[in-house]
């Protein structure tokens, strides 16, 4: 109930921007040179800051241009890892953080604005509202009044997000590069060297990681489905390791034992660095599919497409198979199901590797 509200809340308070706001379409040509300081919006959660560096890196390339990121609490790491961000800052919810965020406007000289988000956010619209900045970018949505320049949103019935991410390079003045897309997230030596140290045991055979977790229980498979998955994972020639948050951890040890669990940790660029070193990934849908679209590495995924008939945010030109459900949790989808899908797809991965 409360929830709702809160959407109800939220949706009235767009509104009244919407109907109080002067429309700020410019004709002009955009304006962006390498001296440009361009501030891009994207809030949320680790996966929509990952989709979004194929753009920022693009735009870097092309243009040089000063790029600093409004991130939160939530995802901002992320931008930390990408070496085309020129800095990172992290928005604060209510009156205070917009106070900060005009202040550090002025302060770093930003002459554009580009909302990178797919959807229509309230937060987002509040500070677009608000800024007085020369240029604002974003693409053609119900809160269109609030930029200067926008482009058409490609369907998101027929486009990856990354696709409709990457249309805002236009007003920058180029044409998308979707061959040369990828995933921009660069993961530190010393990462790297914990996750070796841990996967060492496993460099004879092919390794299949399993990750149980996607950030809510309506993406939790079930104990049950994971062990016997691993039961005929074992029947093959390959190694398997098991991946979870700490909120998941002991529902992992159910599953399997302790040492084909890799070690969870707080820092994502840990997580990062085991999923980097797999030959293949079984997952639900989270974060994790772009670091292994990153890498190449073939997933299998599990989607929940609940009222909606928006594209899965599959890994990114990658070896990919799944199952989906339009029940609004995974709970329901069937073991068989999966299985009967998944081993011909690991069978292949397997003999690709014993003759590569």
């Amino acid at each position: 109930m409360m929830k709702r509200i809160e959407i109800l809340f939220r949706l009235l308070i767009l509104k009244i921007l919407l109907v109080s706001s002067k429309r700020r379409t410019n004709k002009e040509k955009p304006e962006v040179s390498k001296q440009s300081k361009v501030l891009f919006l994207r809030l949320n959660r680790i996966g929509d800051a990952l989709v979004t560096t194929p753009l920022l890196t693009q735009i870097k390339k092309e243009i040089g241009c000063n790029i600093f990121v409004l991130a939160d609490i939530n995802n901002y790491f992320i931008f930390e890892h990408c070496p085309v961000v020129d800095k990172t800052i992290i928005y604060e919810k209510g009156i205070k953080g917009i106070r900060q965020l005009k202040s550090a406007l002025g302060q770093n000289n930003i002459d554009t604005i580009v909302d990178l988000h797919d959807d229509v956010s309230t937060t987002i619209s509040i500070i677009l509202r608000m800024s007085k900045t020369k240029q604002i970018f974003g693409l053609k949505k119900k809160n269109e009044k609030l930029f200067t320049h926008t482009v058409p949103k490609p369907n998101p019935s027929d486009h990856h997000i990354i696709e409709r991410t990457l249309e805002l390079a236009r007003l920058f003045g180029f044409n998308p590069n979707l061959n040369a897309a990828k995933v921009n997230y660069q993961i530190k030596e010393k990462s790297m060297s914990i996750a070796e140290d841990h996967l060492k045991q496993y460099k004879n055979k092919s390794l299949l990681g399993i990750n149980i977790t996607a950030g809510s229980e309506a993406r939790f498979w079930g104990v049950n489905n994971f062990k016997n998955l691993i039961q005929q994972v074992k029947r093959y020639p390959i190694n398997y390791l098991l991946f979870t948050s700490h909120d998941y951890y002991d529902k992992a040890k159910q599953i399997t034992e302790e040492k084909n669990i890799f070690p969870p940790s707080k820092d994502f660029d840990i997580f990062a660095a085991g999923i980097s070193k797999l030959n293949m990934l079984f997952t639900p849908d989270t974060s994790v599919v772009h670091i292994a679209s990153m890498f190449e590495i073939p997933v299998f995924g599990l989607y929940v497409k609940y009222k909606t008939d928006d594209m899965i945010w599959s890994p990114y030109k990658t070896i990919f198979d799944s199952i989906i459900t339009e029940d609004s949790t995974l709970l329901k989808v069937n073991f068989d199901e999966v299985i009967n899908k998944f081993i011909p797809f690991l069978e292949k991965q397997v003999y690709v590797k014993a003759n590569s």
